[in-house]
């Protein structure tokens, strides 16, 4: 990286970190750094009639107050912040006093990483801190993060771009307060359910990422190529079908928290790449699957949040047992007031343009009805709702209505105007499964790239005998949108899908060089912000001048000034 391409902040931070090693101190040292105490619990535990507590503690400099020979810090560990107090004698007792007088005051920055070995007491101020008698550097900041204050409960210079918040997760982190504890929240939501699932006696799997057949959900896929086997193959939509080829092998309950991938758009509720926990237990069926779903997020609310409701916006949203059931067709209705009852593709597609629905000419009727559905009902179920009994058409993986033939037993629990969950009574009937993969091969044919493939291997599997099984999947990014309150799903995932990051455009070296600029001048031009030679053609010689002459100082490069009127002769050139 060439010293041009560095702010002053990074080039100070570079010769900091060559100085401390030029007084014997390894910015990056390879050793255990023993840490037994940490911020929270050291101010949880603290007594004034207890004798002084010995600690060793470490983290990141967030702020410093420096006061002569006496200073205060406050380090920020994986817990939260403490105040750190140095006294110069206490840090140096030897009449060396370089460690507190050179590294502490002059070559240790805010985001270095440092470790305090002192007692914990009390100032006069009634803060509890950590009176440091041993400082060791552990690793240098060479980007200053950005500093983001609090004064009279207003925030100031607050890194809140989303654009650099989820791009630089690790600033994010870092500098805003709140954010660890969506993450920490995530992890109880999946240790909750995970509790609350192998309570069932069901066992955790692990299936196929990389599938031949990308089967178990309506969806476009990514493909890849294997080149050993010259195949192509997908990232998984789902892994329904293999989780069901352990039933057939005589598994009783099976689920897996499974990374799956879907080759669409990103918005707020919707990342190409996310995570469902699938489970599929034998003997069950969908009214079994609604009592145990509604039991387990309220498990699941309580154990991350204490109590069973959770705050989004305005709504406060009530996960305590039993949640409200109605069937789709009796949605639709309340919702538009037309009775789908028996009508075909046609007749759906008339209610569409009746309605103000867009629908082309490659949605059957699945697709209408779930068009219509989700333009009118979906986002008026803010409240936890089952939504049940699909019409046929929508699902194809699902066992008939023992009721009604032109249904399904399936349902979809809507939660705050989205769905969370999908679930079924798992269709094991191989013969109707194949006529309706078939069906799906016909919607295919006609132009829905998001209609299932025919998965004949799992057809076989379904022919050597599957139990009546129940089956479900929970969208986990959009359950922890719910339990924490937060409104987009690049919220609650580390690190979400970004667009490519923009990059400035530069015209090559040589297109400089043939407007007469010396070679090792290109890179002083571009520092200047001239990226293109045609930037130069409004430029003033003498200013230009000026400004590049300025960057050689600067920066020691050592180059021999051009003239004034030599960079009027590039400017001319430029034009031409």
């Amino acid at each position: 990286m060439s010293i041009l391409d560095l702010s002053e902040q990074e080039i100070i931070r570079r010769n900091s970190l060559e100085e401390m090693r030029k007084i014997g101190i390894e910015p990056y040292p390879a050793a255990e750094y023993t840490v037994d105490g940490y911020s929270t619990e050291i101010k949880e535990t603290f007594n004034d009639e207890a004798p002084h507590r010995n600690v060793s503690i470490a983290g990141r400099i967030m702020s410093r107050r420096i006061m002569g020979k006496a200073s205060f810090m406050e380090l920020q560990d994986s817990k939260g912040r403490i105040q750190v107090y140095i006294s110069r004698d206490d840090l140096c007792p030897e009449e060396n006093k370089d460690l507190y007088n050179v590294v502490f005051k002059k070559l240790l920055d805010i985001g270095d990483f440092i470790g305090i070995e002192g007692y914990v007491f009390r100032t006069q101020m009634g803060e509890i801190s950590v009176h440091a008698a041993k400082l060791t550097v552990l690793s240098k900041s060479l980007r200053p993060l950005p500093i983001v204050k609090v004064k009279d409960g207003v925030t100031y210079d607050a890194f809140n771009d989303p654009e650099l918040r989820y791009r630089q997760r690790y600033v994010d982190l870092a500098v805003n307060d709140g954010v660890k504890e969506i993450f920490l929240k995530r992890t109880k939501v999946f240790n909750s359910m995970r509790e609350f699932i192998n309570a069932q006696g069901c066992i955790e799997v692990d299936t196929p990422v990389l599938q031949s057949i990308p089967g178990g959900a309506t969806a476009r896929p990514f493909i890849t190529h294997h080149n050993a086997l010259d195949i192509p193959l997908y990232l998984r939509i789902a892994n329904e079908l293999y989780l069901k080829r352990l039933i057939v092998g005589g598994f009783e309950g099976v689920y897996e928290f499974s990374r799956d991938f879907r080759n669409e758009g990103m918005d707020r509720t919707h990342n190409p790449e996310f995570t469902v926990m699938e489970m599929y237990i034998a003997y069950k069926d969908y009214n079994w699957l609604m009592d145990f779903t509604e039991r387990m997020l309220e498990k699941i609310c309580i154990d991350t949040n204490g109590t069973s409701e959770s705050k989004m916006g305005d709504n406060i949203i009530s996960f305590k047992a039993p949640f409200k059931r109605i069937t789709m067709i009796d949605s639709i209705k309340e919702f538009t007031g037309i009775d789908i009852t028996g009508m075909g593709e046609e007749q759906l597609r008339e209610v569409c343009k009746q309605l103000g629905i867009d629908a082309d000419d490659t949605m059957g009727k699945g697709k209408l009805i779930d068009e219509i559905f989700g333009e009118k009902c979906e986002g008026n179920y803010i409240q936890p709702t089952f939504i049940i009994d699909y019409p046929i058409e929508m699902s194809p993986l699902t066992k008939r209505h023992r009721k009604n033939p032109e249904l399904t037993e399936r349902f979809e629990l809507m939660v705050n105007g989205k769905e969370l969950a999908n679930a079924y009574s798992e269709l094991n009937d191989p013969i109707d499964q194949r006529e309706r993969f078939q069906e799906q091969l016909r919607l295919s044919e006609k132009g829905d790239d998001e209609a299932m493939f025919i998965d004949q291997d799992f057809l076989r599997a379904l022919e050597y005998g599957m139990p009546p099984t129940a089956g479900i999947g929970i969208g986990m990014d959009r359950l922890t949108m719910l339990m924490t309150g937060q409104t987009t799903i690049q919220e609650v995932m580390l690190f979400p899908q970004m667009r490519p990051e923009k990059v400035q455009k530069r015209d090559s070296d040589s297109a400089y060089t043939e407007i007469g600029v010396p070679q090792e001048w290109v890179e002083v031009i571009q520092k200047a912000g001239y990226f293109t030679v045609d930037s130069l053609n409004s430029c003033v010689a003498g200013k230009l001048h000026q400004e590049i002459c300025g960057l050689n100082k600067k920066h020691k490069l050592e180059l021999k000034n051009p003239t004034v009127d030599q960079v009027n002769e590039w400017i001319e050139a430029s034009k031409k």
